[in-house]
This record gives C-alpha cells, sequence and structure tokens, in this order.
C-alpha cells in the first residue's frame, strides 16, 4: 500500500477559496439542499410509510444524520473527491479512470468498466429529469398551507416555472450564476434558523444523534427499518453532483462548502423538523412548512422556489455536461453543442438534451401530480449511480493508487453496504415509480452502447474496405494529371488506410492538391491534453502529411485551429488555401456478423440524424466537400 492516496491539488489560489466555496454552495449543494422540503416526510406518508412513533422518529433521524456523516462527509468528501481524473471528477471520468490499460487485460475487464459506467451515466439523465420534477413542485405545494386557494393551481404554476426555466438555458447562467452562491448560503441560513427554533421546543430530539436509537430501530422493527431506507436515502441526493463539480471547484472549496455550511444547516433542519413532529404528529403532512411561522410562509415559498430551480439548474447543466462528455468518447452521435460563456470553457448548452429534459421533467410532474408520489421514483436513480460509483472507486483505488486488497476491500465493502441498502430499499418502489428511472436508464444505456459498438463495427468495415496509404500512393501518384495548388485536408475516423474521400476523388477526378492532410481527431480518456501534446504530424510521401490530433473529452474540437498551430509543428498551413473533404457515409443494416439487426437499424437511425461534421468541427461549410458512400455493417 502506497504512503498516501492520489491527489487532486486544486489550481485555484488559496486567495479565491471563499469566493470558490460559495460558488460551490450555489451549484454542488442545491440538490442536496433542497432535500428537507420531502425526505424526512416521506419515510412516514405514502404507500410505504412506516409507522408514526417516537421510537421511529428518533431512530430515523438517527439513520439521517449518520447518512449523511457517513456517505456525504466520509465517502464523497473524503474519499471519492481524490479519485480525480486530471482534476476532473463525474461518472465517466471515474469510468476513464478505472479503465484498465487494454494491453495487458481481456477485454472482458474493460467491457465490464465501460458497461457500468454507461449504465451509471444513463441514470444520471433519470436524475436530470426527477430532480426539477420533485424540488419544484415540492417548493410550489407549500402554496396550499397559505391558503387552500392554490391548490387547483400547483401544477400549472410548477409547469410554467419548469418550462421556463429550460427556456433560458440557451442564454447561459453565466449572470445569474454569480447569484447561486448568496440565493443558497440564505437558503441554508433559513434551514438552519428553522431547525434550531424546532429543536428549543423539544431539546431532547438531539438524543438521535447517538447511533444506537438506528440500531434500536432495526433491532425493534427490522422490516421497517429496511423499509425505511428507501426514503432515507433522498437526503443524500446530490452526492453525485458534489463529485461532478470537483473540476470547476476543486476538492478543497466543496470540502469547506460541505462541513462549514450545508452540513450543518442540514442537521439542525432535520432534528427541527423531528422535534416538530414529536410534538405535533399531524405536522408530518409537510413538516418544512409547518415549522414556519405564518406571516413568513409566503417569503420561505419564495425562497424555495428560487432554491430548487438553482437545485434543477445544476442537475439541467450537469445533463449538458454528461452529454459533451459522452458524445466526445464515442458513446453518443455528434450533437449541437453550443458554449454560452466565452470566460468559462465548461459552460454549454445542449439543445437535443434541454427539450428533450423538459418534455420528460412535465410528463412527470402532471403524471404523479405530487412531490410524495414522484418521491418513489427518485431513489433508484440515485442509489443506482452511488453504487456504480463506489464499484470504480474501487478499481481506481487498487489499479492506480496502488493499495493493498487488504486495506480497500474492507473500506469499499462498508459503503457498498451502506449504498446496496438503499438500493435493496428502493425495489420496493418500483411498481410506485421507481420503473421510470430504470426503464429511462435502459433505454438511454442501449443508445450509448449501440453508438459506441456500431461506431467500431463501421469503423473496422472501412478499415478492411480501404488500401493502405502506401499501396495507394504507389498506385496513384504516377498517373497524377496535375497537383492543383492549394491544400486539402481530408478527415479521417480512423489513422489507418487510405480516406474513402481521398480515394473516390482521385478516382472521379485524377487530380491531387499541391500539399495532402490526411487528419484524425482522438479523444483521450481523460479531460484536457496539454498543448505540447496535441499534435503528431507524420511526413508521409512528397506533400503527403498525416495529422493525428489528441483532444481531452472535456475539449471541443476546432479544425481550423489547430490546423494554424500545426505551424509549430514544421507544417505551415493557410487556412484561406484549404478545401476540407470529409466522407459521409450511409449506414446499411445487414445480417452480417456484428450487432443484432434492430440495433444495427437503430444505429443507422442514430447516424443519420447526426450533427453535421462541419458543424462539430466547426469547419467553414463553403471551403468543405463532402464525398459520400455506402457501408454494409
Amino acid at each position: 500500500m502506497r504512503t498516501s492516496m492520489h491527489k487532486s491539488d486544486s489550481s485555484h489560489g488559496s486567495s479565491s477559496t471563499p469566493m470558490l466555496t460559495l460558488g460551490a454552495l450555489g451549484v454542488v449543494y442545491g440538490d442536496i439542499g433542497t432535500s428537507p422540503l420531502y425526505a424526512l416526510r416521506e419515510c412516514f406518508r405514502g404507500p410505504h410509510a412506516i409507522a408514526l412513533s417516537q421510537t421511529s422518529v428518533l431512530g430515523v433521524l438517527s439513520l439521517i444524520v449518520w447518512s449523511l456523516i457517513l456517505v456525504i462527509s466520509i465517502k464523497y468528501c473524503l474519499f471519492v473527491l481524490r479519485a480525480d481524473n486530471n482534476k476532473e471528477g463525474g461518472i465517466l471520468a471515474l469510468m476513464s479512470l478505472a479503465l484498465p490499460r487494454r494491453d495487458f487485460v481481456k477485454s472482458r475487464s474493460i467491457d465490464a468498466v465501460l458497461a457500468l459506467g454507461i449504465f451509471g451515466a444513463a441514470l444520471l439523465y433519470g436524475d436530470g429529469i426527477i430532480t426539477p420534477a420533485i424540488s419544484v413542485l415540492s417548493a410550489v405545494e407549500g402554496l396550499k398551507y397559505a391558503t387552500p386557494v392554490f391548490v387547483p393551481y400547483i401544477l400549472p404554476i410548477t409547469a410554467a416555472i419548469i418550462i421556463t426555466l429550460f427556456l433560458m438555458q440557451k442564454h447561459g447562467t453565466a449572470r445569474i450564476g454569480k447569484a447561486f452562491g448568496p440565493i443558497i448560503l440564505l437558503w441554508f441560513t433559513v434551514l438552519g434558523v428553522l431547525g434550531i427554533k424546532g429543536i428549543l421546543q423539544m431539546p431532547g430530539v438531539l438524543v438521535a444523534f447517538n447511533p444506537v436509537y438506528a440500531y434500536e430501530f432495526f433491532a425493534a422493527q427490522p422490516w421497517q427499518g429496511f423499509v425505511a431506507l428507501g426514503s432515507v436515502c433522498l437526503v443524500v441526493t446530490g452526492g453525485e453532483a458534489l463529485y461532478a463539480d470537483l473540476g470547476h471547484f476543486g476538492r478543497k472549496p466543496i470540502q469547506l462548502g460541505w462541513f462549514l455550511v450545508a452540513l450543518p444547516a442540514l442537521v439542525l433542519q432535520y432534528f427541527g423538523q423531528g422535534a416538530l413532529i414529536l410534538e405535533n404528529p399531524a405536522a408530518i403532512e409537510n413538516p418544512f412548512y409547518l415549522m414556519a411561522p405564518s406571516w413568513g410562509l409566503y417569503p420561505l415559498v419564495g425562497l424555495a422556489t428560487l432554491a430548487t430551480i438553482i437545485a434543477s439548474q445544476a442537475l439541467i447543466t450537469g445533463a449538458f455536461s454528461l452529454s459533451q462528455q459522452a458524445a466526445r468518447l464515442g458513446y453518443l452521435p455528434r450533437i449541437r453543442i453550443t458554449h454560452t460563456s466565452e470566460e468559462t470553457i465548461g459552460q454549454v448548452y445542449v439543445p437535443f438534451i434541454n427539450w428533450s429534459l423538459l418534455f420528460g421533467t412535465l410528463f412527470l410532474v402532471f403524471e404523479f401530480g405530487s412531490s410524495s408520489a414522484l418521491a418513489a421514483a427518485y431513489g433508484i436513480a440515485v442509489t443506482g449511480t452511488m453504487v456504480i460509483t463506489t464499484t470504480l472507486c474501487y478499481i481506481v483505488i487498487v489499479k492506480r493508487w496502488g493499495w493493498s486488497r487488504w486495506v480497500a476491500v474492507p473500506i469499499v465493502l462498508f459503503f457498498l453496504t451502506i449504498d446496496g441498502s438503499f438500493f435493496a430499499a428502493n425495489f420496493l418502489k418500483i411498481k410506485d415509480g421507481g420503473w421510470f428511472p430504470l426503464v429511462l436508464g435502459l433505454i438511454i444505456f442501449i443508445l450509448m452502447t449501440t453508438w459506441k459498438k456500431g461506431r467500431k463495427i463501421l469503423s473496422n468495415r472501412l478499415i478492411s474496405a480501404s488500401v493502405p496509404l502506401e499501396q495507394f500512393l504507389e498506385r496513384s501518384l504516377p498517373s497524377v494529371q496535375a497537383r492543383i495548388p492549394g491544400v486539402a485536408v481530408f478527415m479521417s475516423a480512423v489513422s489507418k488506410g487510405t480516406p474513402s474521400a481521398l480515394a473516390a476523388n482521385f478516382i472521379h477526378n485524377r487530380v491531387l492538391h499541391q500539399r495532402v492532410v490526411i487528419l484524425t481527431i482522438q479523444t483521450e480518456e481523460k479531460p484536457y491534453v496539454l498543448e505540447n501534446e496535441r499534435l503528431e504530424i507524420e511526413h508521409i510521401a512528397d506533400g503527403f502529411y498525416r495529422i493525428i490530433a489528441k483532444y481531452g473529452f472535456m475539449e471541443s474540437p476546432n479544425v481550423p485551429a489547430l490546423l494554424q498551430r500545426a505551424g509549430d509543428k514544421g507544417l505551415a498551413i493557410d487556412i484561406a488555401d484549404v478545401t476540407f473533404f470529409l466522407g459521409r457515409e450511409t449506414v446499411i443494416a445487414t445480417k452480417n456478423p456484428g450487432m443484432a439487426l434492430w440495433r444495427e437499424r437503430l444505429f443507422s437511425f442514430m447516424s443519420r440524424n447526426a450533427q453535421r461534421a462541419t458543424d462539430y468541427f466547426q469547419i467553414p461549410a463553403s471551403r468543405a466537400i463532402e464525398i459520400g458512400s455506402v457501408v454494409e455493417l
């Protein structure tokens, strides 16, 4: 075992730590910070409610506190955050870090890691749909405690807020994002103050800090204790967001935001709700809003709505970032990605994902009708991703950090026991809504794996159909009728063989440009590539060059800018003299070995609807020529 963990030292200076911590509060902790709106309530209400008694309330409170401590404080803040991929976090970054070296392992090991990572990513899309629905709905439901007049309008108001939220995405969050931190800081302050108010009414509730109360609850009512875990897990929603935003803020600000602000406020709030329920069991209908004085109900609803919008924004932005990573790594087709900030590289807008999330969120709001009904659908996505994260972390600490299995196995088994218990408890809710994230996750998993495998099969077909470049040059150069001025850049998905566009262009025209560049863009399994490692240039023959350009999965390829930088490697290219040639394959599904026929048809459909290569690689359409070909899978 190594003497120290692999570390991710933030590049941010210590002077910026307070501002980064404030920013982390707004982006990272919005989701987990809005859980008090519904988490404790759901333990004692709905189809899987447990009996309300002093033993069960104190037991559940103890489970909540120790879930926050063990899962968020220890597992994520002190453990998972250290598993950074070049200072980036998130399920796909972790998957890339966990991938074994392909030269030394069987492909089954790679496939298993890929399957885990992809399914974890697929579940996060479900989280991105459910979070806006349940959080905004739970905030707006507070209006009915002010006056019953609002009851018929709860769903329309919720829908209007959600639609507005998604319509604003194309403008980015660069401006309003600066207000996220102060608003969530105010939210946590209010949570803490309300919690203290409740605790002062019944200080004895603080005995639930003792984990013995959780043990006694399980010992007295094992089945009810297990059922309660299905709702207790709602207090740790947002753990994955904490890890996914590692690259934006760094480890230290995220940790400070949790231990100094979020954790104390949440603990006080849950104990305050518990005290209210013990004093007045009828308050279980909505302990959060019933804690507030009547004069503060409207302002509290307004603040809660702002907080849930911010929490939703973080999940939506996370879905955009996840989609960008997936497309770069080859798990999704090329999709239109718009950068909404000139200052922040990671701030992107993905139209297709945005409208898909909006449709899914509105469907949930009107299909389930209340935050209580939606709570059943929430836990599966969250706890499933938690199990996958813990499993991938085990691979990282053993294979990357070099820890002894005798140390790693007990630690990981401890966390897996917690995660697995939460996940198993949520299976009781399958028929009550838990089916939704599983079905959605399975659909996205099929789409992502079909695209990845289809691209691999297509690549193999193109390589087998092409002739070696040396052979092409040996046959073609003697018969060239003219070398016309300028530079021809042939985009090639593979770094071997002759691009089909080059062969087709020569066969039809019998001419070549004075300089021919074969350009291949490769995405590395790390977030960023250093500029001095970006380009590999090979001089093949008279006027022929092959360029391999490497990008990280958090970067966007810009081919014109890339070619201008080739001058630093000795190949000066004037963009004004360049003509780009791109192959456009029409994929035909066949019964040849590869994938099932239905998956080949699905891949063909996805291929036809992918973003045009000129847009994806930022190539001027006026300087591009597409040459089509038909490929049978």
